[in-house]
């Protein structure tokens, strides 16, 4: 199997999130593709996150009804902080003879890869398969990431994309463009206006139900 690890705050997950992984399973024939909300975000530390149960049920809201989406709760039940090597490692120790692994990570956040724990460790456990930002016409992902890591790749000029020296390489691939952002909707919600359109209606739903984001204008 090929499998696709998609990880993220997800607060809220959005559209452009499944649209993402969607293009993403299609293009490279994923699958799987695994949602994995983080517990503690090690970029994200100190600050104020929605509970990990509610934002893990809108993921599983959102991705219900499509086959090759799936939810792991690895980084939930860890404790501590969700860094990305021990949910690699995890996955890779559990793949059968023959799976091969594609952790999907967008152009901005692997530009900081270098700043991430044990982070030259995690290169010969899976391919990346690195996502265009919107509005963005950069191809080229190694761009802007430093020596440290661009000294574990060379260019493969017939496969047109990075191969490390383990066999894993690097992908990247120009989505359609899909300006939503988390927080955007978080501002929405408390400002009191409609999110329709930005998130499935069942995330919506929950959302509105649970009083999530909205408590920011009630504190005021």
């Amino acid at each position: 199997m090929k499998i696709g690890l998609f990880g993220g705050t997800f607060d809220p997950i959005h559209w452009g999130h499944l649209r993402s992984a969607e293009e993403v399973s299609e293009t490279f024939g994923l699958d799987r593709v695994y949602f994995i909300p983080a517990s503690v975000p090690p970029h994200k530390r100190g600050q104020t996150t929605t509970p990990a149960q509610d934002r893990l049920r809108m993921v599983r809201l959102a991705v219900a009804g499509n086959a090759r989406f799936s939810v792991s709760t690895t980084e939930i039940l860890r404790v501590g902080v969700s860094y990305s090597i021990d949910t690699i490692r995890e996955f890779d120790g559990k793949k059968r003879k023959g799976d091969s692994v594609y952790f999907i990570i967008g152009l901005d956040a692997f530009r900081e890869i270098a700043t991430w724990k044990d982070f030259a460790a995690i290169f010969p456990l899976c391919n990346f398969i690195v996502t265009s930002r919107p509005g963005s016409k950069e191809s080229d992902p190694l761009k802007g990431t430093g020596v440290a890591v661009k000294k574990h790749f060379c260019y493969d000029f017939k496969q047109k994309n990075y191969r490390h020296w383990s066999g894993t390489r690097i992908f990247f691939i120009e989505l359609t463009d899909i300006a939503i952002s988390a927080s955007e909707i978080r501002t929405l919600v408390e400002q009191g206006k409609s999110i329709r359109y930005l998130v499935p209606p069942a995330v919506e739903k929950y959302i509105e139900q649970r009083g999530l984001y909205a408590s920011r204008r009630e504190e005021r």
